[in-house]
């Protein structure tokens, strides 16, 4: 295949061909890790999640006058306003360092907010999304709860009932990352009766205000996920995003394009677990002989080659599909499922070839083991999204997907 339409235009990434500025964006993102996190990064404790704030304003700095800050919001607004193809590119590139996929580049890049704030009104996007996007700050989503949140259709029960003018809302959300930092979030809370989609509303909520409590979730990174308890919790309706039982649109518009770049993020920590073991079964010699030369230990290597290969063709093609204007929901269900999957399997074959120096924390790769594992979790179990990608092939049949 030499020649596709659209964004692609011949053969380079495994049989497809990025353009000149996609390509030399690839490579500013590649220098900028090489030459600025790695080296910061070798300075901080194996498993922290944070850069000192002296030390992180310097790479934001930096990020900034690269044009690399806040990759996915929109240029109008701040942001760098790139495709889905070049977030993609940035997410993989910036998950090659110690923070790996959990925080790329440390968050050297700034935090995006969600991009349904972008839905609001011109007064939300200045109260909210703007402040966040000059400082880089982190926010917080909130849809899963305890009764079951790969269903938020069905599973949502937190309720925000209209009295007045404000909304009051009583529930739990649980596993909301970053909320312990942020200043601001969206919840998706139930507004109508009946279990349904059409009953959910979205909600920019303020983390200091009455009526909300935050729980630290131990989990087995270093970084916990939060819960998120309301009680009488005001909204004022000012703070509604859409009209009610826009929500569920909302929320799947949100999760269906993270998930891509998130995806990419796991390609680019397996990749840099298997560079790792590259650099580790050349030089390493057992029972006479490179650790290299064990067929074992080849045959581990190919099939974590062909593992990366194919997670990234399935990612960037759906990328590409959003950037001609297409729906990705199915694609981007495929490509969450199996590269997370994929990079698990390529990371743990890793720790394997190095033995005890992959369990050992003076190398990352233990702590990629972790956070490849709660990957398979996040933005959707895979069982969700083997769900979705059967429900659509009794449906419609088996289809080419070029």
């Amino acid at each position: 295949m030499n020649q596709v339409p659209g964004s692609f235009d011949g053969a380079e990434i495994e049989g497809w061909a990025l353009p000149a500025e996609l390509r030399e964006l690839r490579n500013t993102v590649r220098r900028f890790m090489t030459d600025h996190v790695r080296p910061a990064e070798e300075k901080l404790d194996f498993d922290a999640y944070a850069f000192p704030p002296d030390v992180l304003e310097g790479l934001r700095a930096k990020a900034r006058a690269l044009g690399l800050w806040c990759v996915q919001s929109p240029a109008e607004h701040g942001g760098a306003g790139l495709s889905l193809l070049g977030q993609v590119i940035v997410a993989e590139e910036a998950a090659k360092c110690r923070m790996g996929a959990y925080i790329p580049a440390g968050g050297a890049f700034g935090f995006d907010p969600p991009n349904v704030i972008f839905k609001g009104t011109q007064d939300q996007i200045a109260r909210y999304a703007l402040p966040t996007l000059e400082q880089g700050e982190k926010t917080f989503v909130a849809i899963s709860e305890p009764s079951g949140g790969s269903d938020p259709a069905r599973a949502i029960r937190t309720r925000a009932v209209l009295k007045g003018d404000r909304y009051v809302v009583n529930g739990t959300k649980v596993w909301i990352t970053g909320a312990g930092q942020s200043r601001w979030g969206v919840l998706f809370a139930r507004t109508g009766e009946g279990r349904g989609r059409e009953g959910i509303t979205s909600f920019i909520v303020e983390i200091d205000r009455p009526g909300l409590t935050l729980s630290p979730i131990p989990v087995i990174r270093s970084y916990s996920p939060y819960e998120l308890h309301f009680e009488d919790y005001e909204i004022p309706v000012e703070n509604r995003l859409g009209a009610e039982g826009e929500g569920f649109a909302f929320a799947e518009d949100w999760l269906v394009h993270q998930r891509v770049p998130y995806s990419a993020t796991t390609i680019g920590t397996a990749q840099a677990a298997l560079d790792i073991a590259l650099d580790w079964v050349r030089q390493r010699e057992t029972f006479g002989r490179k650790l290299a030369d064990h067929q074992a230990i080849q045959w581990m290597l190919a099939d974590s080659e062909v593992d990366l290969r194919a997670a990234r063709l399935l990612v960037y093609q759906a990328a590409w599909r959003a950037e001609r204007g297409e729906d990705i929901k199915l694609e981007a269900s495929v490509c969450k499922l199996f590269a997370t999957e994929a990079a698990n399997r390529v990371v743990d074959r890793c720790v394997q070839i190095l033995g005890g120096m992959g369990v050992a924390s003076e190398l990352p790769l233990e702590r990629w083991f972790r956070e490849t594992r709660i990957k398979r979790i996040g933005e959707g179990p895979s069982e969700i999204h083997r769900l979705v990608i059967a429900r659509d092939l009794i449906r419609h049949g088996s289809r080419e997907n070029l």
